[in-house]
């Protein structure tokens, strides 16, 4: 133990004497979690609409107020002439595009039915798609209004209601900061331990500590106890800037998200000390270490859901440690699941962590 606590205050004073990670373990978590919540998002707004009003009655300029005053739309211009609109399509200057038919306040009225035509730009398939759905929804509201303003009803229509479960307004934000954590974790608590054996090696202090009686399991777990306590910093950072700037607070427990980062900080500091042992240089730690980052990253189910991959992109995914983490975190913060609905992942991180761990210690070559 008394080895232990030496190699700990070695690993400390080391970091502490860097004049630039201690403020990158500070600063990054504020510039992720201020910053990228606004930009990664799947949210789509401001998209400009043009509208070809064939009627010209007060029903169809009715809808055309509605749609105007909506948040997901920009009216850029009401049309008489659809090659008018569609230019506007071919220019970039308009997303969308609503025909409404001649007759068509008439043949509300008398409950025969009426059809608008929505030509979305797929170019950008995302927006285009969304934004076609968007407009259908404002359509659908806006002709029951009518409808049931005038005294009729739907006798065999069907009532919808849609409820929107843990997460009611389809905030983008709220399913993305729990993910920015885990890519918070997986950026410095991957990184950092990636650099420390192989700058050792650089700078020649290696040699030192190859010559010590020290045991390979104690060197490697003073390596990792530092950047364990530096994950869990980090992730309280992240919880508080949550708090402050979002308002997002998991509905869930502390302790089985503090649980659940334990594990998948060893799995990434055991991970980075693995490519540290195995590099000869700094550039060559980085640049493997970047490419399991990405893999990581891309395979975990961060911004597209594991179900809508290939089946053997979702087979590689089981492989792929921050999945289960991502898991938990969503999980927790959203649904407020507990530790024993979550087995499955604890289990697949406890495994991992296990296998990562030895790993690390047994490719330690130590020279004495």
């Amino acid at each position: 133990m008394a080895t232990l606590r030496f190699l700990l205050e070695k690993e400390i004073k080391q970091f502490l004497r860097n004049a630039f990670i201690p403020k990158m373990v500070i600063a990054y978590p504020l510039i992720i979690m201020l910053v990228m919540p606004l930009i990664t998002t799947m949210d789509v707004k401001d998209i400009k609409i043009s509208i070809v009003d064939n009627d010209y009655s007060v029903t169809s300029r009715d809808l055309v107020d509605e749609i105007g005053a909506s948040n997901y739309f920009i009216l850029e211009s009401v049309v008489d002439n659809y090659d008018d609109a569609l230019r506007q399509v071919e220019f970039g200057t308009v997303d969308v595009i609503l025909e409404i038919p001649d007759d068509f306040e008439r043949d509300i009225v008398r409950g025969s039915g009426t059809t608008v035509q929505i030509s979305a730009n797929a170019v950008n398939g995302i927006k285009g798609s969304l934004g076609g759905s968007y407009l259908g929804d404002i359509i659908n509201s806006f002709g029951a209004q009518v409808v049931h303003n005038d005294g009729f009803s739907y006798a065999d229509g069907l009532g919808i209601v849609v409820q929107n479960r843990y997460n009611e307004y389809l905030d983008y934000r709220i399913y993305m900061i729990p993910a920015l954590m885990v890519i918070l974790l997986i950026l410095l608590c991957g990184l950092l331990p990636a650099l420390n054996i192989v700058l050792e090696k650089e700078n020649g202090t290696i040699e030192q500590m190859n010559v010590t009686p020290i045991s390979k399991s104690t060197f490697i777990f003073a390596k990792l106890i530092p950047y364990w306590f530096i994950g869990f910093v980090i992730l309280t950072i992240c919880f508080v800037i949550a708090w402050l700037a979002y308002g997002l607070v998991p509905i869930g427990s502390f302790g089985t998200i503090y649980f659940a980062a334990a594990l998948f900080i060893v799995i990434m500091s055991g991970f980075g000390l693995i490519i540290s042992n195995y590099s000869a240089t700094l550039q060559q730690a980085l640049f493997v270490v970047f490419f399991f980052i990405m893999i990581f990253i891309l395979m975990s189910g961060l911004f597209t859901p594991i179900r809508s991959m290939p089946e053997w992109a979702q087979w590689v995914s089981a492989l792929v440690p921050p999945r289960y983490f991502i898991v938990i975190m969503r999980n927790v913060y959203l649904k407020g699941s507990g530790l024993m609905e979550l087995v499955p992942a604890f289990m697949a991180l406890g495994g991992f962590a296990v296998v990562v761990s030895t790993v690390a210690v047994i490719s330690y070559k130590k020279r004495s």
